[in-house]
């Protein structure tokens, strides 16, 4: 079949980091990443299940990767060679069409669940990452036993896979993972009725969790950062109280909040701010921005940066990590799975529209260009097609 394999090439790697800091679309033609054919990975027990994706979405951590800018924590994590793609949509043997929960939780490596019905993401050790019958990987897309959705097959364990309603659209359901991580944010924020939320950026996780905020939560004015004019459209469309570009984005909180300036810093500022752009300025503008003994949620995959926290400790900052999605508890105790409260968000909010570009995977390269130039050019997400 044929893949996009991302091998283990220290000096490729250190080539798309150097070229995507020239130009950032430059990282996927000169690094580690190839078209290739290669054997489709083998089904490791009963539970598991071979899929054809249809789309396959390019989201910031594929990109973080190719071009050469993610955070070596993750090198134990995962396992090469890997064919990267996580945010699928695709066909099973029997024709049925499935959404991938990429993350190989302890199901899928023949752990015990740390409680009755967990998710994939639930936990408190990450232990069982390195076990079981399959080799390293955080997720499908990152381990070299499964596939991944750039490729024209992968496998996933049965408790990865979630059914596709007839009446949802394909571009519907690759939005279905970037949705549920917008959920998680939001409620990891633990918004409450009235409190004032900052979203950081408005790419495809920017505008998921805005909309996960207005849908799943009572609260109050809501300030959005957008570099783009179709952005800044989409933001105000989802819910967005307040656009701004990110350039403007504390003095737009201080004319909110009424606040005064302390050096860099507002003396007030937000109750909630979800970061998702994850690189040192926008970690710095949310701390600035976000009132003393607030909230800061890191929904934004973080670049290796060397950040002051003085502002974070002294301000006693709550600085909140939400990596992909679990079980929510919800009000008067009751729980539900953010991947599955993502179908909802997405026919809620017509996330479907935020797909812009396809390609297939023998224009790689246009298509990475596409995604990591999105903003400029119009778009909010680009998906690979395969298996129409």
């Amino acid at each position: 079949m044929e893949a996009l394999v991302f091998e283990r090439k220290p000096a490729r790697y250190v080539a798309a980091a150097v070229a995507s800091r020239v130009v950032p679309s430059a990282g996927g033609s000169v690094g580690p990443l190839r078209l290739r054919d290669i054997d489709p990975p083998e089904l490791p027990g009963p539970e598991w299940q071979a899929i054809r994706p249809r789309l396959t979405g390019i989201c910031g951590s594929d990109l973080a990767t190719v071009e050469g800018r993610s955070s070596r924590y993750f090198e134990s994590l995962v396992s090469f060679p890997f064919v990267p793609g996580h945010e699928v949509v695709g066909i099973n043997d029997d024709g049925r069409r499935l959404a991938l929960e990429p993350v190989l939780g302890p199901a899928a490596r023949d752990e015990p669940l740390p409680f009755p019905g967990a998710a994939p993401g639930d936990g408190d050790d990450y232990g069982y990452l390195l076990g079981g019958v399959i080799e390293n990987g955080i997720q499908i897309g990152f381990c070299s036993s499964t596939g991944g959705g750039w490729g024209e097959s992968l496998i996933a364990h049965q408790s990865q896979l979630h059914a596709v309603p007839d009446h949802f659209s394909d571009e519907a359901a690759v939005m279905l993972e970037p949705a549920a991580g917008g959920v998680h944010a939001a409620l990891k924020a633990q918004i409450e009725p009235g409190a004032s939320v900052a979203v950081l950026g408005a790419g495809t996780m920017g505008l998921c969790s805005l909309a996960a905020v207005r849908s799943l939560t009572s609260a109050g004015t809501t300030i959005v950062t957008a570099k783009h004019p179709h952005q800044r459209d989409l933001a105000t469309a989802l819910g967005a109280d307040i656009v701004v570009e990110p350039r403007e984005a504390r003095r737009a909180v201080r004319r909110f909040c009424g606040c005064r300036m302390l050096g860099d810093y507002l003396s007030g500022g937000v109750d909630i701010t979800i970061d998702a752009v994850g690189n040192p300025a926008s970690v710095a503008d949310a701390i600035a921005i976000t009132r003393p003994r607030g909230r800061v949620v890191l929904l934004g995959m973080p670049e290796p940066a060397r950040i002051d926290l003085t502002g974070l400790w002294h301000r006693e900052t709550e600085l909140v990590g939400a990596y992909t999605y679990g079980t929510e508890t919800l009000s008067e105790g009751r729980t539900a799975k953010s991947f599955e409260m993502a179908f909802d968000l997405v026919a809620a909010a017509n996330l479907e529209t935020l797909v812009s570009a396809r390609y297939p995977l023998s224009q790689y390269r246009e298509a990475i260009a596409h995604a990591a130039e999105a903003g400029p050019r119009g778009a909010i997400k680009v998906v690979f097609e395969q298996n129409g």
